[in-house]
């Protein structure tokens, strides 16, 4: 029988996996809540129709898995929180104090083409501010996002998050003959562009309909780094980043244009300097999402990080952390058969101490169970013989250095916790 493999696009979590997720989870909530963002979740399963309200034919056609459930409704496990965020909001849009500042880490899933950093099933920190509309609004929720990438060490060498603002954008457009009817679809276009080809962007531009005429313009716009400056918006916003501290970060980019339908001022992008892979993060202002979704007017802006992308750049600029997976560092071992329960009793006043503890479950050689600890990571074994009990001492081995020394049992752990913190 050939072994059962998991579902293509998801991921095993082994507990050096799980080690990184946690890191991971931690500079999120720091970063979060040094900003006062409170956490919140939402559910895993949503109606179809809260995705097919603004997030894109794309997203709800392409890359959502969708099933009908039993009553015979549409469900959708979620790709992306932000209309979840939107409903939760407007259920309770009159009672919520404004601003509202959120943030939440979680699983969400994308029918796509698993491919370097990109998973079908993957975890994403979302981060918001609703109920203030203005360019320093956005600023915060940038120099969030700034803040986390300073303190997992990615530098502004290593990382820029590109800025841009779709109502600039759509002025530009105007200027140059492509008004509303066609600007989802120049969006589209702009978003994609840096996933394909230029022959092959060219092709499939000219296919949907824009002329050559039209094409050159909007190259000239995209190339254009000056375009901010006369944009009130984003001339605040800039002014605001540089007073929150992350100016360095910050850059604007007309390319930047975000491919959810939602997007209505300032979209962004968190890239590595050298283009090598996707977005690390990305989002904007939403002003119309809560309404769209049944509630009332509530203006918002955030973004949404994923943990694949940002695994693989802290590992490309050297930043990734040494993690330990072994939360124990002390192993007690086991003597002889009369000593197994003196063991245990051992390793449990020791946990009653504070110190995370194994105990090796089984008579065996001491070498044995020294290589044993030596290859989990411990930083003191344990031993408790007959010659120990009998004198109620214990022996206190430092594997790092080899020297071991017996001392009263009552003083111990306390021995012990000197040595994993490396004060004896």
């Amino acid at each position: 029988m050939e072994p059962i493999r998991p579902v293509k696009g998801t991921r095993d979590f082994f507990p050096e996996d799980m080690t990184f997720r946690q890191w991971l989870y931690a500079k999120i909530r720091g970063a979060s809540e040094r900003f006062g963002y409170q956490e919140y979740d939402g559910p895993f399963l949503e109606r179809l129709s809260l995705y097919a309200a603004k997030s894109g034919e794309e997203l709800v056609k392409d890359q959502s898995f969708i099933f009908e459930d039993r009553s015979g409704e549409m469900v959708a496990l979620r790709p992306e929180l932000t209309p979840s965020l939107a409903r939760m909001v407007g259920a309770k849009s009159k009672s919520l104090p404004r601003p509202i500042r959120w943030w939440s880490f979680g699983p969400f899933w994308r029918y796509e083409r698993p491919q370097r950093g990109r998973s079908r099933e993957f975890f994403q920190w979302n981060i918001d501010l609703l109920g203030i509309d203005s360019p320093e609004a956005d600023a915060e929720i940038v120099a969030a996002g700034a803040e986390f990438l300073r303190g997992v060490g990615l530098s502004p060498e290593a990382v820029r998050i590109r800025i841009n603002d779709r109502r600039l954008a759509e002025t530009q457009l105007d200027k140059i003959g492509i008004g509303s009817d066609r600007r989802a679809l120049v969006y589209r276009l702009i978003d994609r562009r840096d996933r394909m080809s230029p022959a092959k962007w060219l092709d499939w531009s000219l296919a949907e309909g824009l002329s050559p005429k039209e094409l050159e313009a909007i190259r000239k716009l995209l190339d254009d780094r000056e375009a901010w400056r006369g944009s009130a918006p984003l001339e605040r916003f800039f002014e605001a980043a540089d007073s929150l501290g992350v100016g360095d970060y910050v850059v604007y980019d007309p390319t930047v244009i975000r491919g959810l339908d939602y997007y209505t001022g300032t979209v962004f992008e968190a890239r590595d300097s050298a283009s090598k892979f996707r977005a690390i993060f990305g989002g904007g202002r939403y002003d119309d999402l809560v309404s769209a979704v049944g509630g009332d007017p509530v203006p918002g802006t955030g973004f949404a990080m994923g943990d694949v992308v940002l695994r693989l750049v802290l590992e490309q600029y050297n930043a990734a952390p040494v993690l330990d997976s072994r939360p124990a560092k002390v192993l007690v071992t086991t003597f002889d058969d009369s000593g197994l329960m003196p063991a245990l009793k051992l390793a449990t006043e020791f946990r009653g101490s504070g110190l995370e503890v194994e105990w090796y479950p089984t008579v065996a050689k001491l070498a044995k169970q020294l290589r044993y600890a030596d290859r989990v990571g411990a930083r003191v074994a344990v031993i408790l013989g007959p010659d120990e009990i009998a004198a109620e001492t214990v022996t206190i081995r430092d594997l790092a250095s080899g020297k071991q020394q017996t001392v009263p049992r009552g003083e111990a752990a306390a021995f012990a916790r000197g040595i994993v913190e490396g004060s004896a």
